[in-house]
Order: structure tokens, then C-alpha cells, then sequence
């Protein structure tokens, strides 16, 4: 559940896009803003490319597909791997048939996960190490010498 501090994962920028439960919608997604599923969609569902994008599947909402976006909270059915760069919540009625490949995850007691777990964040960069380049007059400062 969200709380009153996690009101930042609660809504993306942009509008918000609703499959009602009595929809059933057939080929894949490409959007950004905000996408709720109460319905079925049988396609992949893909924020645009460095859009900030949210999809919540409702308790009767149902994915045949694989979903792609940033932040992204699960409570009813999916059938298909799951991307999140961002955000992957993981609700109680959740259950996920595939991988979830995540940055940050929180599930929920209940939520079920028929596939792996892979985690996908960034490791940290090591900073380039440049040798020490040391003229002769730096050398002579280094021994004493001037």
C-alpha cells in the first residue's frame, strides 16, 4: 500500500489512461503519463522512450504481454516478464507468470511470483584511475632537491 510519504510513486506526469473492467483491448501499448488496467489487455505494454511512466494493474485487471515501464504497481494478473527501470510494487492479489526484473521491489505478503526475481539496477561506476605523470622538475621537488 501506499503511504503518505510514497505519494511520489503515486501518479507520473502526464494524463492518465483507464482500460475499464468491461474492456478487453488487443495489441500492445506505447504510452506515457499514467495507465490504469482494470480490464484485460493481451499485447506488451511500453512507456515511450524517457518518458516518467506509471501502470497500475487493478485487482481484476489481467496483462497477456510483457510490460516495459519505469514504475510500476501490480495487484491483479500477469502473464509475461516484467521491466521496471524504476519502481516495481507487488500488491497482495498480485500474480505474476514471468520474470520481474527490477531497480527497486516491494511486495507485498500474498503476492505471488511464478518466475525469477532479477535484479537490474546499475552498479556503482568506478572512477577511471589515470597514471601519476611526474616531470623531472616535480621528481627533483619530490627527492629535496631545487
Amino acid at each position: 500500500m501506499l503511504t503518505k510519504k510514497d505519494k511520489s510513486l503515486s501518479f507520473a506526469s502526464g494524463s492518465t489512461t483507464l482500460i475499464s473492467k468491461s474492456t478487453e483491448m488487443i495489441g500492445d501499448i506505447h504510452f506515457s503519463g499514467n495507465l490504469e488496467v482494470e480490464g484485460r489487455v493481451r499485447g506488451n505494454i511500453r512507456a515511450e522512450e524517457g518518458a516518467d511512466a506509471r501502470v497500475r494493474i487493478m485487482e481484476k485487471g489481467m496483462v497477456e504481454g510483457e510490460i516495459c515501464v519505469p514504475t510500476i504497481v501490480i495487484n491483479g494478473t500477469v502473464n509475461g516478464d516484467v521491466h521496471s527501470s524504476k519502481h516495481v510494487e507487488l500488491a497482495a492479489k498480485a500474480a505474476v507468470q514471468g520474470n520481474v526484473h527490477y531497480n527497486m521491489i516491494e511486495m507485498v505478503k500474498g503476492a505471488q511470483v511464478n518466475g525469477s526475481l532479477v535484479y537490474s539496477g546499475e552498479s556503482p561506476k568506478v572512477a577511471s584511475q589515470k597514471p601519476l605523470v611526474v616531470d623531472s622538475q616535480d621528481e627533483d621537488l619530490a627527492k629535496g632537491n631545487t
